[in-house]
């Protein structure tokens, strides 16, 4: 599976966001992460729907949209009209998760399903050949610039086995801590799918970065 860079927006400059938005579309990243935070299900608070749309209008990349919410079904509709590609939400957020998904794939966009660290990879047994993508969380949810999690290699290693076993296809993104050093040690437990913020929009020249990601 093709690799894949994801710049997350939550890391950019918000006094030069379309400037940051346009470097990215100048980049070989594929895809634009867009964190929504509620600040109930992770404590903070990010942005929501109008600001997606102002940066779809923007991005030349497809928006990757990581719903950190509650009852995020109530959005989904809202966030795919304002531009999502991709919607992914979490677990532990989704009283009914099988419907949410459909909720998602129903209106033609990717729909991935999101594992705190405190998650184990074997609640996605019944749902793994159900979604396009997987995001294992490798810090805990709702501030960037945190410490990887060690332990969350063995849990792509994990993950990467039950995607075989069950035949799916689902992508395997990873968020948090993502860095030039930790990004081959991903990609080689099984990982297709960074997203990086502070590596990428902190970095002297985030162009370069994104392609230094890409060939790690």
């Amino acid at each position: 599976m093709a690799r894949n860079i994801s710049p997350s927006l939550l890391a950019a400059n918000f006094g030069e966001l379309e400037a940051d938005i346009r470097m990215i579309n100048n980049s070989r990243a594929q895809w634009l992460h867009c964190d929504v935070m509620d600040g109930v299900f992770v404590p903070n608070i990010s942005f929501g729907q109008p600001v997606i749309s102002m940066i779809s209008k923007i991005s030349e990349k497809p928006l990757d949209v990581h719903l950190m919410i509650i009852e995020p079904e109530k959005h989904i509709d809202s966030f795919i009209e304002a531009g999502a590609k991709s919607i992914t939400v979490h677990y532990e957020a989704c009283r009914h998760l099988h419907r949410t998904i459909y909720q998602i794939k129903d209106k033609g966009i990717l729909a991935g399903v999101t594992l705190n660290p405190h998650s184990p990879v074997h609640l996605l047994e019944e749902i793994i050949t159900d979604v396009d993508l997987v995001l294992i969380m490798s810090v805990n949810p709702g501030f960037g610039g945190q410490k990887f999690i060690e332990s969350s290699l063995n849990k792509i290693s994990k993950l990467k086995e039950l995607i075989e076993r069950k035949n799916a296809k689902a992508e395997i993104q990873v968020d948090g801590g993502v860095t030039l050093e930790n990004a081959p040690l991903l990609f080689r437990a099984g990982a297709n799918n960074l997203v990086a913020g502070t590596t990428v929009f902190r970095s002297p020249d985030p162009v370069k970065t994104i392609d230094e990601l890409l060939n790690a």
